[in-house]
């Protein structure tokens, strides 16, 4: 497939109907904006964060059928969704993203409710983060296993990454190409040590004899390590020329996933002989003990901590411009747009969205987690549609990024990872069935409560209001 870029005018400089919605994003001229490399570590932390978490695959399958998955699913489901966000968010490089897409494509309410369910899935799926670095902390501190100081840890790490959040995108760029870096490097070390130890016929292994294939657990591993590629749009008004910047980012964070995956699943699995049952989330480092010894194992397990922070700010970063955003599009008060002084960050945005996490945070939230991945599932689902429809409503729209296909193809390559996430929440619990409707209701009363707000005049909503 080709795809190429247009070099002709400015989405700005469109007609009215088709104009991308401005932002109030009162920038100073010293703001720095966000560059090449630090946006590209930005959209690894939201998707990846390196190989912690692929382990269940071998579990779930076997070393064949691991190796196969993190081969062959970037093309159906990850290839799509980053051409599709490298499309959109250069023809609408404004704050909010996938909210602007479904509003220019279907309307104000369409804009509301993939904001209610890509928000509330991000804010809950990032309150995993702060008990995950807890985590490994208590293999190191046993105090923080469990009670109040456990408690108090959480909401401390919560409030110190989110003060980092709040000091600047581009710190926080800067800060996850740091975080990146360390936390692969041992795993590039295990990689070249274990070399002598490869044995190519591990990796046709279909799995120990007797163990039971989980198809299940399978293909929710490919989809959780290998989703989240439009998040980073939400932020597109923050990049430094995101025309031009966007599309290589998204290329070069697709190449880092896709190596910090499949070096370490080779070089493991070719490396050690399997005992498939151990393969849970956090084998990694037991298999970085084997093959170069303790002082590697610690330095895999401080990479999980850090790959850990890096995955908060990423998803906190996504999460409070995308309310700005909504703010900006009139569809969320004016004040969710409000801006630091100082660093001109999106203060409430990233207020809201910390407090949302930690409350979480303290949950036992598995079928919550679930749940948020059932409603980011169905604003995927509207994220194709509005791809779709924007090509068909839109056919001259400026796109300085474009997937150079016919029609026909454009719907083939949406509707292969639909099917996927068709299969992906037919799959799911009654239970999570129930918590995604029950949050999809209140994203629905939220846009009717908004709506009426606004008609009263009883709070103040952005002027330039792209959903009237």
């Amino acid at each position: 497939m080709a795809i190429s870029p247009s070099a002709s005018k400015s989405p700005y400089e469109l007609l009215p109907q088709q104009q991308a919605p401005h932002t109030h994003t009162h920038t100073s001229k010293n703001q720095k904006k966000l560059t090449l490399i630090p946006l590209i570590f930005l959209i690894y932390f939201e998707v990846s964060g390196g190989p912690f978490g692929e382990e269940p695959a071998v579990k779930a399958a076997g070393p064949l059928f691991a190796i196969l998955g993190f081969l062959i699913f970037p093309f159906i489901w990850s290839i799509p969704e980053a051409l599709i966000t490298a499309e959109l968010a250069t023809a609408y490089p404004g704050n909010g993203g996938y909210v602007i897409w479904a509003d220019r494509a279907f309307g104000p309410f369409w804009g509301s409710l993939m904001g209610s369910w890509k928000f509330l899935s991000g804010v809950i799926n990032n309150a995993a983060y702060p008990v995950l670095y807890m985590d490994y902390l208590k293999l190191v501190l046993p105090l923080f296993a469990s009670g109040l100081p456990r408690y108090l840890a959480i909401a401390f790490s919560t409030l110190l990454l989110s003060f980092l959040n709040y000091t600047g995108l581009s710190i926080v760029g800067y800060t996850a190409v740091a975080l990146g870096t360390v936390s692969l490097f041992p795993f590039l070390l295990m990689a070249l040590i274990s070399i002598p130890r490869i044995h190519p016929r591990r990796w046709i292994s279909l799995g120990q004899k007797g163990v039971k294939k989980d198809w299940n657990l399978y293909f929710n591993t490919l989809f959780w390590n290998l989703n989240f590629w439009d998040n980073a749009s939400t932020l597109a008004g923050e990049v430094d020329r995101p025309q031009k910047t966007f599309p290589k980012a998204l290329f070069s964070a697709g190449i880092l996933t896709c190596l910090g995956y499949l070096i370490p699943l080779l070089s493991t699995t070719g490396s050690l002989t399997l005992n498939q049952e151990k393969w849970d989330d956090g084998f990694l480092a037991d298999a970085a003990d084997m093959i170069a010894g303790k002082w590697l194992k610690f330095w895999v397990e401080v990479g999980a901590v850090l790959s850990a922070i890096g995955l908060f700010e990423a998803q906190l970063s996504s999460s409070s411009y995308q309310l700005l955003g909504m703010a900006d599009l009139g569809i969320l008060p004016r004040f969710f747009a409000l801006r630091s002084t100082w660093f001109n960050t999106p203060w409430v945005g990233i207020l809201v969205s910390s407090l949302i996490s930690l409350a979480v945070s303290y949950m036992d939230f598995t079928d919550i987690i679930s749940s948020a991945n059932f409603l980011y599932s169905l604003g995927m689902l509207l994220e194709f549609a509005s791809f779709l429809w924007l090509r068909r409503k839109y056919p001259t729209l400026n796109r300085p990024f474009k997937v150079e296909m016919p029609m026909p193809a454009l719907v083939i390559m949406c509707l292969i990872p639909t099917g996927f996430l068709i299969f992906v929440m037919a799959i799911a619990t009654k239970i999570v069935y129930a918590l995604s409707a029950l949050l999809t209701i209140v994203g629905v009363i939220l846009y009717f409560v908004m709506g009426l707000c606004k008609s009263k005049g009883w709070i103040e909503f952005s002027k330039d209001d792209c959903g009237e």
